[in-house]
């Protein structure tokens, strides 16, 4: 697998600096695993496209959590491997939409006070939360977690 181009220049910006930290760690991370080459391939080609960008260009920091999230969302849809607390993430929005808003709108027209909508919405939460938690220790028990976390 490409390693990312050392650059001196972004040692000021700590946006910066700290989103190409965090996508080196996703590229250790993933150099632990055996993973098949057209995925190494995919990794490779973005990895080189970033590194031909200029890091004193405006959008840079915006490029590399782009390339992050597209070799993310691939090697989940072709191999099944997340990040840690990846579904928890996703199930905290999911809950407060899915569960917390019909809950509110439940109590809230049972009391006959729409101001009671709000109270749905931690509860739904705690559900997202819960669901979340569960699918990243059922992936974490089947190998199916990587060593990062998405920050």
């Amino acid at each position: 697998m490409k390693k990312l181009t050392e650059r001196q220049n972004i040692l000021e910006n700590t946006k910066v600096l700290s989103r190409y930290h965090q996508l080196g760690n996703l590229l250790i991370a993933l150099e632990k695993r055996n993973l098949p080459n057209e995925i190494v391939d995919f990794i490779n080609q973005h990895i080189e496209l970033l590194n031909s960008v200029s890091d004193s260009e405006k959008y840079f920091a915006k490029t590399i959590k782009e390339k992050e999230n597209e070799i993310l969302k691939y090697i989940e849809k072709k191999i099944n491997i997340v990040p840690k607390n990846h579904y928890r993430k996703r199930w905290l929005s999911l809950g407060v939409g899915a569960f917390g808003l019909p809950i509110g709108i439940t109590i809230g027209s049972v009391s006959g006070n729409m101001g009671m909508l709000g109270a749905g919405l931690p509860i739904g939460l705690g559900i997202g939360s819960v669901v979340g938690s569960n699918m990243d220790k059922k992936a974490f028990n089947e190998g199916r977690q990587l060593d990062f976390e998405v920050k």
